[in-house]
């Protein structure tokens, strides 16, 4: 029922490779849609695994730095002499004793008489002296204690605030990519409604013609003379482009002219076609270009709070280390008289 030969139909085949053209189109903007959210996901994923890494890291250089204390402390403050009875098992308990026959006071007794078996004569002064000592060590035991509940408070809120700080960090970071993925995906919706609401046009534009130049057809083929040959029978009502073919016998010049003309203007709109497609093509190339380029400012801001935040860390390390080292010159100042053998050699002198 279709003609064959008539000027409105010239174009079906550029139609057809325009919706292919369309459709490839369709399936370009989905594939780079598809890679755009795995490069969002991916680099979400490597965020989160540098801000583990910067926490593990962290945490790790904190433990090491607590048993470090722990150990200095105890070499420093509980050594095995330091202790409230290290005279009942001192190893050289019997090199400082007394020699036989001299007292407490240096002097014996009795004129010629050695010490006698169990005789204390500086006990009440010795048990006193050991209630002030045991006084004196209960109450360092207890500044030491509550200064290390302080200092132990003092490192859990460091630690505290440099956590939430990351958190912070790592919440805007968050916040940029779904921004940007925000932005990405409506651009891509917005141009995949563009393109289906030209298929959609372009198809009912098809259609319309289609039915059109059947009804012409239909039309001719009920009053037209079958056999005349007329050329104004052989055009129909429509126009010369409506050609009949049962009564085509050749094209005039003006016709030879015209598809000649009609050739030259579809040559020139495909051409135009091209360059149309060429520079969506460009405009594409360059939103790709565009949206590479705020990927890497979005890397680049990234990697900016990365080092803000490892000075940070940094930062808060030092004033720790100062913190310690300062406490510790405190505590060999303050404790710098450590008693010596002479002290306790007084205890444990005599058998009780």
């Amino acid at each position: 029922m279709h003609g064959t030969t008539r000027g409105g139909r010239g174009q079906d085949h550029g139609g057809d490779t325009q919706a292919w053209n369309a459709q490839v189109q369709e399936q370009k903007m989905r594939e780079a849609a598809e890679k755009t959210r795995e490069e969002a996901f991916a680099a979400e994923i490597k965020q989160n695994d540098k801000i583990t890494c910067i926490l593990e890291g962290r945490e790790r250089r904190d433990r090491k730095s607590l048993c470090r204390a722990i150990n200095d402390f105890q070499q420093t403050f509980q050594k095995p002499e330091t202790r409230r009875e290290f005279d009942l098992s001192d190893p050289q308990a019997l090199k400082k004793a007394l020699p036989a026959g001299i007292s407490d006071d240096g002097e014996n007794a009795v004129i010629g008489m050695h010490k006698f078996m169990g005789e204390d004569l500086k006990f009440r002064e010795r048990k006193k002296f050991q209630q002030e000592q045991n006084r004196e060590w209960s109450l360092q035991q207890q500044q030491e204690w509550e200064k290390a509940r302080a200092d132990h408070k003092m490192a859990e809120d460091l630690y505290t605030q440099a956590r939430l700080q990351a958190d912070e960090v790592a919440l805007h970071l968050q916040k940029l990519q779904l921004a940007t993925q925000k932005a990405v995906n409506a651009a891509v919706k917005e141009f995949n409604k563009n393109q289906a609401m030209e298929s959609a046009k372009r198809k009912r534009q098809e259609k319309k013609q289609e039915q059109e130049d059947n009804l012409y057809e239909i039309s001719t083929l009920l009053h037209r003379d079958p056999f005349s040959e007329s050329p104004e029978q052989m055009s129909g009502s429509l126009g010369p482009c409506h050609v009949i073919p049962s009564c085509w016998r050749g094209m005039t010049q003006e016709q030879l002219q015209e598809a000649r003309l009609t050739q030259k203007q579809q040559i020139q709109e495909k051409q135009r076609l091209q360059e149309e497609e060429h520079q969506r093509n460009m405009d594409w190339d360059q939103r790709r270009t565009q949206r590479a380029r705020a990927t890497l400012l979005q890397e680049r801001q990234q990697q900016r709070l990365q080092r803000d935040l490892r000075r940070a860390l940094d930062s808060s390390n030092l004033c720790l280390a100062k913190e310690q080292s300062l406490q510790k010159k405190h505590n060999e100042e303050v404790y710098k008289n450590q008693p010596t053998g002479d002290y306790f050699a007084q205890f444990n002198t005599r058998s009780r």
